[in-house]
Parts: C-alpha cells; structure tokens; sequence
C-alpha cells in the first residue's frame, strides 16, 4: 500500500523552508517587539558569556528554528493527546520560571541559579517528551544546545544586568498574555 501523504510532504517542506529562512529579516517579520528585546537581550548576554558573535547567533538561531518547528507541529495537528499534554505541561512551568526570573529580579538576594538551572532543565526534558518523534535528531540536538546554555549556572549567575532586561520584558510578556 501507498503511504504517500500531501500532509506529510507539506510539512517536511515547510520545516526545510523554515530551516534555511532563519535570517533576521525573517525572525523580525515572525516575532513580536517585546519578544524580539528578549531575544535581543538574550543574544548580548551570550555573546558576552562565550566572547564569540558566532556562537551567540547559532544559540539564537536554533532557539528561533526550534520555536518555528514547534509552532509549525501544532499547526499541523502532529502531535497527539499525551504529547499535547506534556507541551502544556512545558509551557506552564515555562511560565512559571519566568515570573520566578521576575521575582528573583525584583526581591534583592533572592536570586538562584540552581533553581532556574533545574527548572530550564525540566523544560527541556519536557519539551524532548512532547515532540519526541516527530523532530529529527538535529532539532533535539537544537533544543539541548539552546538548554544546555540557558541552565549553566556560569551564565545565568554573573549576566544579572542582562537579566534584569530581560525580567523587564518577559513582565511585559507575561501582562500582555503573550508568553
């Protein structure tokens, strides 16, 4: 039997179109202005942390195609009831590191690390569970390296100057109901 599939063909087109449209024309068209900041933010701090614009832009770059994957899995209705349930489950403790981050911000001598270290590490093992085999090793790898260096505890410690812009922001996020 035939197991062609114009839905199949469809996405696997748009994941390889989405692969080679990362530029920043592209992003600044897809992300919203409070959203671009952070990201914005996010770029300094770790092209500080690593003293390589390569390395900070490949970090960004795999946080944005990660996040257009993910966006184009729910569009197409790939990922069924558990695996729906496990992304909720990632988007609310998302949700809930970013008023922590907030809070850590706003209350002096409140801030650690391993706690946001450990909470961004479950996000990513959520994430892992919920798009499971519908991404490719590469994305997986993607979502670890994007993990893997928002949770080290050397950059999240010393860049609290980037982070209180970035707090500012996800407030702003988080009262608008965009994140």
């Amino acid at each position: 039997m035939d197991t062609f599939s114009t839905k199949s063909l469809a996405l696997q087109a748009q994941k390889k179109l989405l692969s080679k449209m990362t530029s920043k024309a592209v992003v600044a068209m897809l992300v919203y202005d409070t959203s671009s900041e952070v990201l914005n933010e996010l770029y300094r701090a770790t092209r500080e942390f690593t003293r390589s614009c390569k390395e900070a832009q490949k970090m960004l770059k795999n946080l944005v195609k990660v996040a257009l994957k993910l966006g184009l899995l729910l569009r197409g209705d790939q990922l069924g009831r558990e695996e729906l349930a496990l992304l909720w489950r990632f988007c609310h403790r998302a949700h809930f590191l970013a008023m922590m981050a907030i809070s850590f911000q706003q209350v002096d001598f409140t801030f650690d690390q391993q706690v946001l270290a450990v909470g961004l590490l479950e996000c990513r093992d959520l994430l892992h569970q919920a798009v499971g085999p519908q991404l490719t090793t590469k994305s997986h790898s993607r979502i670890n390296h994007v993990f893997g260096h928002l949770a080290d505890c050397d950059f999240l410690a010393p860049y609290r100057s980037h982070l209180r812009r970035i707090c500012e922001d996800l407030g702003t996020m988080l009262d608008e109901g965009s994140l």
